[in-house]
């Protein structure tokens, strides 16, 4: 005997329709993971280079909240929490905050503060030292750039996602909400 469903041919279409939309929704919760993994790896590397440096010790405490705050915000994305794609946007804006904030550190470093070791290397291959630093200047403030560029997209990306929800959850049958949230808890 054929297994009949519970809902009518319009309820499974309206079912069917919610479920292509929230999709795309439920596409920054992948993002929010894959951006947690990644930051958490980098906050792990950061951490064990931690014993010689205290820059290396705040980046990696920063980058194990960031890597929090996008797990946590996944998990509100998942439950379809309206508050969750500005959570992530802003988290996205906090991390771009950290990452120029130590590359200017880091510029200040390399402008201020001689390489140890600097003079024994140009006893053995002649005057380095302005090159060295114009090196290090310049790949900070290429980080600079693509860091304003890549986190800036990534916030734009779960901000755009703020509207969609609140659009989605307002013209969605509270029953299909329903069905979603507990299918995702």
């Amino acid at each position: 005997m054929p297994h009949q469903s519970p809902l009518s041919p319009d309820e499974q279409e309206q079912l069917a329709h919610a479920g292509l939309r929230v999709a795309k929704i439920m596409s920054a919760a992948r993002v929010a993971a894959f951006n947690g993994w990644t930051l958490g790896a980098f906050a792990v590397i950061s951490l064990l280079f931690s014993f010689s440096s205290l820059t290396a010790l705040l980046m990696g405490l920063g980058l194990g909240w960031v890597a929090w705050n996008e797990f946590k915000g996944k998990n509100r994305i998942r439950t379809l929490d309206v508050t969750a794609p500005d959570f992530l946007g802003k988290n996205q804006l906090g991390l771009m905050a950290l990452i120029v904030v130590y590359s200017l550190v880091s510029i200040y470093r390399a402008l201020t503060q001689p390489l140890p070791h600097l003079s024994e290397l140009e006893e053995a291959i002649g005057p380095v030292g302005d090159l060295i630093t114009s090196l290090a200047v310049s790949v900070y403030i290429s980080v600079i750039v693509l860091t304003i560029l890549f986190q800036g997209l990534n916030a734009r990306y779960y901000f755009a996602r703020r509207e969609m929800l609140a659009s989605y959850m307002a013209e969605t049958p509270t029953w299909i909400i329903k069905i979603q949230k507990q299918m995702r808890s």
